[in-house]
């Protein structure tokens, strides 16, 4: 049985609950952060509580958490479900209750959730994903939020189309990133990934260190007329770690295999991984 931290009580996953009336269930309003472990460790805890902080603070959400209080209930939940091999780690921190049933009071909820890690499908790193696009307005999209009506959307039609991943395009025919993923291409040896308007990844963040010595790192829009020449594409995230990508819509990536420049990425992530498990990073 899994152990959730809710509120100050360990509680079993059968037993978590909030109250109905607080704003992450009546508005969607709250923050959320997830990330896993390696080898039982948490992959950039302190990171990852950082960036629940700045979402938090970009939607005027107060926390009555240090980062120092929430990594330290994190790591005891995770340690209350050592039966693990490895775990998922959701943490999230709601709105609170409201007498308006709108205006935040300072009384939100932290909640932590382990769960057993899942495993994704070992086509997607054998022979390469599927993506589609669609064009949608994102608010606030460098903040996670517990508010993903549009993410939820975007998935499903990815998904009845036989693809892994939804990437974000604007007005402007501009990629940013999936509904849970950051997004990279490369033209020959030059590595590149949007920069704006995008989740600042804690994944993407260690592939972009990795990557620098080995390639040209280019931060900028990509466009989607670019996807007609290009010939290695692939996705991170905390869940998906490195997914090259062989489709996007129905345009085939390069000879519809995983690309080198994906391959080495992939290699250089998981000796990485590897070595932080083991902690010797």
């Amino acid at each position: 049985m899994d152990i959730y931290y809710i509120d100050g009580n360990f509680v079993s996953g059968d037993d978590a609950v909030i109250p109905a009336g607080d704003l992450i269930v009546l508005r969607g309003y709250g923050v959320f952060d997830y990330l896993v472990t390696y080898n039982k460790r948490p992959f950039h805890l302190d990171a990852h509580a950082r960036r629940l902080e700045k979402s938090a603070e970009q939607i005027g959400l107060p926390l009555a958490h240090s980062r120092a209080d929430i990594c330290a209930i994190v790591e005891e939940t995770l340690h209350r479900n050592a039966h693990h091999v490895e775990s998922s780690i959701r943490i999230v921190y709601t709105g609170g209750i409201s007498e308006d049933g709108l205006t935040p009071e300072g009384n939100g909820k932290l909640m932590v959730m382990v769960t057993a890690r899942p495993e994704m499908p070992a086509e997607w790193y054998q022979k390469g994903a599927k993506v589609i696009t669609l064009e949608l307005d994102r608010f606030l999209p460098g903040t996670k939020s517990t508010n993903y009506l549009s993410a939820v959307w975007a998935i499903g039609k990815a998904r009845r189309q036989g693809a892994a991943e939804a990437i974000y395009i604007d007005r402007q025919q501009r990629l940013f990133e999936g509904t849970t993923s950051n997004f990279y291409c490369f033209d020959h040896n030059r590595l590149i990934t949007p920069d704006v308007d995008v989740l600042p990844g804690i994944t993407r963040n260690v592939i972009l260190d990795l990557a620098k010595n080995e390639f040209d790192v280019e931060l900028r829009p990509i466009e989607m007329a670019e996807v007609a020449t290009m010939r290695d594409v692939f996705i991170s995230s905390s869940n998906k770690e490195i997914v090259p990508v062989v489709q996007i819509n129905d345009t085939v990536i390069g000879d519809g295999r995983p690309g080198a420049g994906t391959r080495r990425v992939m290699q250089l992530f998981r000796e990485y991984t590897t070595a932080y498990g083991q902690g010797r990073i």
